[in-house]
């Protein structure tokens, strides 16, 4: 078995000879960053179209590249199929037991069939079950519902959300994702308006845009009761009962009520929120793959909920940092419609802003189709790769081939007529790859999947691969503890106690409480400063506000810091009088002195610095360490891309180190070779077969075939092997055929070398060789400052005694 893993290549099959119907033994490797140019993939119905793009996602998640993927079909949830073990009991409950039925096979015997089919196809591939396991370790695969609870429902709420800051401050995105979600959502309640032009469009839109600039966010119940009583009288130069008349606009109102209040749509407000960065990676920082599958929803609810996807895509591309190495990957299958070449659903401006700007950002694009024709060819103009399996018709051949042209392949040295060729023979499996990041196209076989290719789930299938969801109890981790007040609520007062002079006290708001209701006030000690933590190995100045509210209790030590509360207060919240009829603990005797509250005052510093510290993350082989409030999950994801960062740039260094060299060696067996072919053909033969097997995985993903012409590709790989066999045969070495040897062996000498480099490259890159850990920050005394210390009265529930 071979290992793949190496310099952040993707192993997608084996170069194929059309003439001959054979494969080379060698893996054709595919430079992961060659997908920022964003890549296209078209074939009919059996052409292996699904088995290339579910490779290609296996092979990113494998190298910690996490993918949102659009799955109309329901084909692409197969990715949560992988068994390591290979058994027939794996198998057994995802087999159909149709195809065991025509088979003339129970379903256990079927299962028996594919896993012995699976295990035999995976070895031919050089692949064996340990692959599969670490897919299963580096990864995981979540599929996603939106509009039904099969899998992981979909809350829509956060398309309506506002933007972040990012999108609200450049005017052209926010352009672009209000259309985007204004037309979507008119298009769902079956309204046909063409943005920017309709009523109903504009006034959506100004709806919208109004709140977002404010960074509130709108729901949809808002929104419609918005439509009836706009925030505005004008809109544009128009009195807005002139532009839009109330009695119209509650038709419009109606139209948006009536798709909120219809059965089921209550499934499209459950769930998780749509958050691109939280569904690229688990918590622990592993790459997802985050299955959209949309087959249970009809054509409007499918182009509503692609639209808003896109455009959450889109923002979250513009939040990240720019960067060459390969981020993530927007993996959409079946595309057609939502890029038509003429039309403009809503689908298409965020789509064309994706494979315009993403690049930039470090997110590939690739997208999938198996009808050639109503795509838009200009718009993938820049694709930098294409893969292009079996068509089924003369047309669908004739308008690839355009594309091809428009996408740069029809520069000098192109050939319609031989490309045309080529795409007639091309079989089941069998794929053109046009990479603009290579010298020529290359037909290649793609490799067998790691998962099991079993066809699209049923919605009872996508409910067994979804586990149960979790409470989540992580808002209740934040509430403060019931607090018991024995004898002080039974004295309690219905006035408040008399202070001396020197003493006040003031009220801490009650919210939420009703009109009219009784308080139960008890005393506490308010305090308000900040907590600074420096660290001169980070250069960190991180200054947090602290505000908290402290019991007082009759007894020796009156601070009751334990039961200390954190609370969002400035000073400036808290009120010199009581809301309303309330009553009142007593007072214990430490609150009526004021020299008391300077004392406390240094209780509280000595306490806040005890208590109080900035837990980060490091991680020791980079050198990199979280910044304060960042998420291990989302520091994990920092290393992982800084560490594949850096890999990339040893690949670039490796290149430049010894590209020149081994076209300098090649160049100089090229002319011993020459010369021994002038004296000795057999001799020429022997050493030509020694030399001219094909360049191994390591070697062609770090150099790529323009590296290696066809007359001398992949010499690296048995050089020595062939140099001894050239002497051994003949005994009447002649001294060119020395040289010849001499040549091969420095070249053999150079693979060495190269896979030295590798090795390191690799090791370095490996985060999981130095884990992420904790690192706990603590604050200087000194950088403790408590600028607010008062008396106060803090209301309680009746309840909570």
């Amino acid at each position: 078995m071979q290992d793949f893993e190496t310099l952040g290549a993707f192993y997608l099959g084996r170069p194929y000879d059309l003439a001959t119907r054979t494969a080379a033994p060698a893996p054709l490797m595919y430079d992961a960053r060659d997908l920022l140019t964003h890549a296209v993939c078209i074939g009919m119905t059996g052409s292996g179209k699904t088995g290339l793009c579910v490779g290609l996602i296996e092979e990113a998640l494998i190298d910690g590249v996490p993918a949102i993927i659009i799955d109309p079909k329901g084909d692409l949830a197969n990715l949560a199929l992988t068994f390591p073990t290979l058994s027939a009991e794996a198998f057994a409950p995802w087999v159909n037991a149709e195809d065991a039925q025509r088979a003339g096979l129970d379903v256990a015997a079927y299962a028996g069939k594919e896993a012995d089919t699976w295990r035999a196809g995976l070895a031919s591939w050089g692949q064996s079950p340990e692959r599969i396991a670490r897919l299963r370790q580096a990864s995981e695969v979540t599929i996603y519902t939106p509009g039904s609870s099969a899998g992981v429902p979909v809350s829509i709420f956060k398309s309506f959300a506002a933007p972040p800051p990012a999108i609200r401050d450049d005017r052209e995105l926010l352009r672009e994702r209000l259309a985007t979600t204004v037309s979507s959502l008119l298009g769902l309640a079956g309204l046909t308006a063409d943005a920017p032009q309709s009523r109903e469009h504009i006034l959506l839109s100004t709806l919208l845009d109004a709140g977002w600039r404010d960074g509130r966010d709108v729901d949809l119940v808002s929104l419609i009761q918005q439509i009836q009583a706009p925030p505005m009288s004008r809109v544009g130069a128009l009195d807005l009962e002139a532009f839009y008349p109330a009695r119209e606009r509650f038709a419009l109102a109606m139209a948006l009520n009536t798709l909120l209040a219809a059965p089921g749509f209550d499934q499209w407000m459950t769930g998780e929120a749509l958050d691109i960065a939280a569904m690229l990676r688990t918590r622990d920082g592993r790459p997802r793959a985050a299955v959209f599958s949309i087959a249970h929803l009809n054509d409007a609810e499918r182009m509503f909920f692609v639209s808003l996807l896109l455009s959450e895509v889109l923002g979250w591309v513009r939040t990240q940092s720019g960067t060459t190495s390969l981020r993530a990957l927007l993996y959409m299958d079946e595309v057609v419609g939502y890029l038509p070449p003429v039309a403009n659903p809503p689908s298409k401006a965020p789509l064309l802003l994706l494979l315009k700007q993403a690049r930039a950002f470090g997110m590939g694009v690739v997208l999938a189709t198996q009808n050639p024709i109503d795509l838009d060819y200009k718009a993938l103009s820049n694709t930098g790769t294409w893969f292009i399996g079996r068509l089924q018709t003369e047309r669908d051949k004739a308008r690839v081939l355009e594309g091809l042209e428009g996408a740069g392949a029809g520069a000098a040295g192109f050939d319609r007529q031989a490309m045309s060729q080529v795409l007639a023979g091309l079989g089941s499996r069998i794929f053109l790859m046009h990479n603009v990041h290579e010298d020529a196209p290359v037909t290649f076989e793609t490799r067998w999947t790691l998962s099991y290719l079993r066809g699209p789930l049923t919605r009872m299938q996508i409910r067994q691969l979804t586990p149960a969801p979790l409470v989540d109890q992580a808002d209740q981790a934040g509430k403060p503890a019931t607090r018991t007040h024995g004898a002080q609520a039974t004295a309690a007062l219905t006035t408040p106690p008399v202070l001396p002079p020197g003493v006040t006290a003031l009220f801490v708001p009650r919210r939420g409480d009703a009109a009219g209701a009784t308080l139960d006030y008890e005393p506490a000690v308010y305090a308000a400063g900040t907590v600074r933590i420096t660290d001169s190995k980070t250069a960190l100045d991180h200054t947090t506000p602290v505000q908290v509210i402290v019991p007082l209790h009759d007894a020796p030590v009156p601070l009751a810091l334990a039961e200390a509360e954190a609370v969002d207060l400035t000073p400036g919240d808290l009120e010199a009088e009581p809301r309303g009829a309330a009553s009142y603990a007593p007072l214990p005797a430490a609150a009526v002195t004021p020299r008391n509250q300077d004392a406390w005052r240094k209780v509280l510093v000595t306490w806040l610095y005890d208590t109080h510290s900035l837990a980060l993350w490091q991680h020791a082989g980079s050198g990199l360490r979280s910044k304060p409030d960042e998420q291990e999950g989302a520091f994990r994801t920092r290393v992982a891309e800084h560490l594949r960062e850096q890999r990339d740039t040893a690949v670039d260094a490796l290149r430049k180190k010894y590209g020149a060299k081994i076209s300098v060696q090649q160049e100089r067996i090229r002319r011993a070779e020459q010369q021994v072919g002038k004296q000795q053909q057999d001799v020429t033969q022997s050493a030509t077969s020694a030399t001219m097997t094909v360049v191994t995985g390591v070697f062609g993903a770090l150099f790529g075939r323009k590296a290696f012409s066809a007359a001398n590709a992949g010499r690296l790989g048995t050089a020595a092997r062939g140099a001894g066999r050239v002497v051994k045969e003949r005994q009447d070495v002649t001294r060119a055929q020395e040289t010849l040897a001499a040549e091969q062996q420095k070249l053999a000498d150079l693979q060495a070398a190269i896979e030295a480099d590798v090795s390191a490259a690799a090791a370095a890159a490996d985060g999981d060789r130095t884990p992420v850990t904790p690192l706990l920050l603590r604050p200087k005394k000194t950088g403790i400052t408590v600028s607010v210390v008062s008396l106060v009265w803090n209301p309680q529930d009746r309840s909570a005694g």
